[in-house]
């Protein structure tokens, strides 16, 4: 199986943020051959509203599944009923994918009002019921579980990871954890799984030792394309748009 894997899109009703969605949509509906699956894992509205979601359903529309969850800028009536033709409301927004003989489970990270992440009791039940007992199965969220060893990300990281670290004990079949919010590429390991945070859309992280300032709002666009083989080993490859 391969993802595409982009996060933190950040649609403003501004031209800037939606040429490098429009581009990066663009790069990937254009494949010599298909992906799976298009994965967005949230902050795909910068002010949560109605006009950016009806934006993002154009701009996120593909011959490939595209597949999201909400990040911390994402507010979720509007994002079920804009991007998932459903009712709003505001409880969480937790769905479950089958893509080929591999479950996908996006998890709501986000807490209303807050930049910080937390899976909620109920999120953690419906993820432990979710999960298959055998097969693999990639879970994703927007807020990464782990220090990314940014001063800014990590203060607003998912906190009360240690939920989600005693449900991988119950689910051998978990191949890696996939995320955003971060808007750099970067890899690490949770719970002795693969944790891989997608770059971001709209602009890019700067490290503390790369030079001052948190964004980097000329770098180009990427993506990430995590590729899960026959052994449930998952391998990445990390691409810009130009």
């Amino acid at each position: 199986m391969v993802l595409a894997h982009l996060s933190d899109v950040h649609l403003d009703g501004g031209d800037r943020a939606a040429d490098r969605a429009a581009r990066t949509m663009a790069y990937l509906n254009d494949l010599h051959r298909p992906v799976d699956a298009v994965l967005v894992t949230g902050d795909i509205a910068d002010h949560g509203l109605a006009e950016e979601y009806r934006q993002a359903a154009k701009i996120l529309s593909s011959p490939h599944p595209v597949l999201t969850c909400p990040g911390n800028h994402d507010v979720r009536a509007p994002f079920r009923e804009f991007l998932l033709g459903e009712a709003p409301d505001s409880s969480p927004v937790n769905r479950v994918h089958r893509v080929g003989d591999v479950v996908i489970a996006l998890c709501d990270s986000s807490i209303p009002g807050r930049d910080d992440g937390f899976l909620a009791d109920e999120t953690i039940d419906w993820l432990d019921s979710v999960l298959p007992s055998d097969g693999p199965s990639l879970v994703c969220f927007h807020h990464p579980p782990v220090e990314l060893h940014h001063p800014v990300i990590d203060g607003i990281r998912q906190h009360g990871e240690d939920r989600l670290a005693a449900l991988v004990d119950r689910h051998p079949s978990i191949a890696g954890f996939l995320c955003g919010h971060a808007h750099t590429p970067a890899a690490s390991t949770f719970a002795g799984r693969p944790l891989l945070v997608a770059p971001g859309v709209v602009s890019t992280m700067m490290l503390p030792w790369e030079g001052e300032g948190v964004l980097n709002f000329d770098s180009p666009p990427a993506v990430a394309f995590h590729v899960l083989d026959e052994r449930s080993r998952l391998t990445t490859h990390f691409r810009y748009i130009a």
